[in-house]
C-alpha cells in the first residue's frame, strides 16, 4: 500500500485536520469562479461548537515515563508495598490500577501467589555456612559470591548473570522473570536486574518495561508510522477513530491503518489485501494469456502471427486462435495466418465457456485497474501536497510576506488551503476503494455516489490548481500586487466550498448512501445536505433551499432532477434552474 512516510510537516498544522468534516458549516456558493460567499462571524463561531472534541492524547516518551511512574507510586502508596512490588503487580494486571485494586482487596494472598510476591524475604543460607553450592552449575563458592532473590534461593553471580541476560535477549517475557529454582515462583524485580545485568541488557529491559506500559494497555497504542516514538492514549468508545500524531502521520485507531474515513475498516482491509493478493496476477494471466494445449502452461502472445511455439522442453506448435496443432493448418483452414476454424468453432459454441471466463477476467482486471489507478494517483498527489506544504511553511511564506508586505499571520489562509487539499486527497483516495466494493446492481446508489464524488473531485481540482499554480504569480512577483486581496478571497472561498463538498460526500458514505431509496429517489429528509444543500449562512448548489423541498430523482440520462421536472417531462430549456445546473 502506498504511504506518505517520506513527507513530514508541522505537527501543529496537522492537528487541525481533526476539525475537518465534523459539525455543521456554512455552504459557500461556487456558481462562478469569482463569487465566493462565506460568513466570518456567526456561522464560523457556531460551527466550532459542533466540532468534535479531540478524543485522544499524544504521549511522548517523557509523558509515558511520567504516567508509568505515577501509577507505580499510587499502587505503592495505597497498598503499602515497595515500588518494585508495585511495578510487578501492575505489569501482571496490564498496568490497570483499578484491576490491581479490585484483585488485591478481594484476596491479597491469592494475588501474591499468582504474581510471585512474598510478604517477607526468606533467608535460605544459615549464617554459620561459609561456602554454598550453586543450584545451576553445582560449583561451590564462598557465601559472599552468592546472590538470591527474595525467596532466598542462592546461585552464583555468573549463573545469575547468564540467566538474566538470556531472558532479556529472548524478548519482553523477561518482565515476568521468576526465580531459576524450578520449584519456586518468586518474581525477580527490576532491582535484581540492575545488579546482575550488563548496562546494555539493563537498558534493553528498561525499554521493554516502557513499551509494556503502552502495548499491554487496551487504551494506548504506538503510532504505526515507522520510526515514530509517540504513543496515543485513546478514549475508548469514541465515535471517530481518526488520530493525527505529532509526527504528521494520521491513522485509524481501530485497525492502525492509514486514516481512511469515511470508508470502514473492513473495506480497507479487503482493499489492501486485494492490492497485494495473487488473485490479480491470476486475473491478468486469464485475461492476457492462453494455456498451451499440450503442457497447459500459460503463454502470452507478443508477436503478430498466430503461429505459437511453446517454450522448451514442450516446444509444441499450435494456433493461437483455435489452439489446434499447427500441423493441421493449411489452405483448407484459411491459410497459416488466417485460421477460420476458430470462428467456425466459436459459432458452434465450442469456446463459449473459455471465452466467457477470459472476458470476465479481463473485465474484472480492467475494473480493478480503473479504481486502483485513481486510488494511487490521489495518494501520489497527497504526498506531493505534503511536500508543497512543507516548502510553503519553511520557505515560501516568508518570501511572500516580504513581497506582499503582509505579516505571515495574515497568510494563514494559504496554509489552511493546503491542509484542506491534503485531507481531501486522502478522503478522495479512499472513496475509490469504496466505489470498487459498491454493489454494481445498486445503480441508483452508484449514480448518486459518482455524482457526489465527481462534485467533490471537481471542487478539489479547482482548489489545488489555485493553490499550486495561481499562487506562483505572487511568489514570482517583484513587489506588492493589488490583486493579492482578490486572490485571498478566491482561495479562501474555494477552501470553504471544497470543505463543504467533502463534508457532503463523507456524510453520505458514512450513512451508507441511505438518502437514495430502492427506486432511485433521493429522500426528502437528507437530500439537501447530501447534494450540497444549504447550510446555515450559505447558499446551496444543486438542491432546494428547504429540507422539505422536492426530492431528487435519477432520470434516464443519468442526471439528478427534482420531482416536478421529472414528472412534467420538461425539456432542458424549461426545467428549473437547480436541475439545469446539474445537467
Amino acid at each position: 500500500m502506498l504511504d506518505s512516510e517520506d513527507d513530514m510537516h508541522d505537527a501543529n498544522d496537522v492537528e487541525s485536520l481533526d476539525d475537518f468534516y465534523s459539525g455543521e458549516t456554512a455552504m459557500a456558493s461556487d456558481d462562478d469562479d469569482g463569487d465566493y460567499e462565506f460568513n466570518d462571524t456567526d456561522d464560523s463561531d457556531d460551527s466550532s461548537l459542533h466540532r468534535q472534541q479531540q478524543n485522544y492524547t499524544i504521549l511522548s516518551e517523557a509523558d509515558i515515563h511520567q504516567r508509568q511512574d505515577d501509577d507505580i507510586t499510587m499502587i505503592s502508596t495505597v497498598l503499602s508495598i515497595s515500588r518494585i512490588s508495585a511495578s510487578i503487580l501492575l505489569r501482571h494486571y496490564n498496568w490497570s490500577v483499578s484491576k490491581v485494586h479490585d484483585a488485591w482487596f478481594a484476596d491479597e494472598d491469592k494475588v501474591r501467589k499468582a504474581v510471585g510476591l512474598l510478604e517477607k524475604p526468606v533467608v535460605q543460607i544459615p549464617k554459620n555456612v561459609k561456602e554454598v553450592t550453586c543450584g545451576i552449575c553445582f560449583e561451590t563458592y564462598p557465601r559472599d559470591r552468592m546472590t538470591a532473590a527474595v525467596c532466598g534461593h542462592p546461585f552464583c553471580g555468573a549463573c545469575w548473570a547468564g540467566y538474566v541476560s538470556t531472558s532479556i535477549n529472548d524478548g519482553p517475557g523477561c518482565l515476568m522473570l521468576r526465580c531459576p529454582d524450578p520449584s519456586c515462583g518468586a518474581a525477580v524485580g527490576q532491582d535484581m536486574i540492575r545488579i546482575l545485568a550488563s548496562n546494555e541488557d539493563t537498558e534493553k529491559y528498561s525499554r521493554y518495561l516502557l513499551r509494556s506500559y503502552i502495548e499491554d494497555n487496551r487504551k494506548t497504542k504506538w503510532c504505526p508510522f515507522p520510526g515514530c516514538e509517540y504513543a496515543v492514549d485513546f478514549v475508548v468508545g469514541s465515535a471517530s477513530y481518526d488520530v493525527s500524531c505529532h509526527c504528521s502521520y494520521s491513522f485509524c485507531w481501530n485497525c492502525t491503518e492509514e486514516a481512511h474515513r469515511p470508508v470502514d475498516c473492513s473495506t480497507v482491509a479487503k482493499w489492501i489485501l486485494k492490492n497485494g493478493a495473487e488473485s490479480e496476477n491470476m486475473n491478468w494471466i486469464l485475461a492476457n494469456s492462453k494455456p498451451c494445449p499440450k503442457c497447459k502452461r500459460p503463454i502470452e502472445k507478443n508477436q503478430g502471427c498466430m503461429h505459437i511455439t511453446c517454450t522448451p522442453p514442450c516446444k509444441f506448435e499450435f494456433c493461437w486462435l483455435c489452439l489446434g496443432a499447427w500441423t493441421d493448418h493449411g489452405e483448407r483452414t484459411g491459410g497459416f495466418y488466417a485460421c477460420n476454424r476458430y470462428e467456425t468453432a466459436k459459432q458452434e459454441g465450442a469456446y463459449d465457456e473459455t471465452e466467457k471466463r477470459r472476458e470476465m477476467a479481463k473485465n474484472s482486471l480492467e475494473r480493478y485497474t480503473h479504481y486502483y489507478e485513481r486510488w494511487a494517483t490521489n495518494q501520489s498527489s497527497r504526498q506531493k501536497a505534503l511536500a508543497d506544504l512543507n516548502q510553503m511553511q519553511t520557505v515560501h511564506l516568508e518570501k511572500l510576506s516580504d513581497k506582499q508586505s503582509q505579516p505571515e499571520s495574515q497568510l494563514k489562509f494559504i496554509t489552511e488551503a493546503w491542509l484542506q487539499i491534503i485531507e481531501c486527497r486522502r478522503v478522495l483516495k479512499w472513496t475509490y476503494a469504496y466505489g470498487y466494493y459498491l454493489p454494481q446492481h445498486e445503480h441508483a446508489k452508484r449514480q448518486f455516489f459518482e455524482y457526489l464524488q465527481g462534485e467533490a473531485e471537481s471542487g478539489l481540482e479547482r482548489l489545488h490548481q489555485c493553490a499550486e499554480k495561481e499562487l506562483q504569480v505572487y511568489l514570482n512577483g517583484d513587489g506588492p500586487t493589488p490583486s493579492f486581496n482578490e486572490f485571498r478571497t478566491k482561495l479562501a472561498g474555494l477552501t470553504s466550498v471544497t470543505r463543504n463538498y467533502f463534508e457532503n460526500l463523507v456524510r453520505a458514505l458514512e450513512n451508507g448512501l441511505s438518502d437514495v431509496d430502492s427506486h432511485g429517489t433521493c429522500s426528502r429528509t437528507g437530500s439537501s445536505k447530501s447534494l450540497g444543500g444549504k447550510g446555515r449562512g450559505g447558499r446551496g448548489k444543486g438542491t432546494s433551499s428547504k429540507s422539505g423541498g422536492p426530492s431528487r430523482i435519477l432520470d434516464d440520462s443519468g442526471c439528478w432532477s427534482c420531482e416536478h421536472c421529472t414528472s412534467a417531462n420538461t425539456k432542458s430549456a424549461t426545467i428549473c434552474e437547480t436541475c439545469r445546473q446539474h445537467r
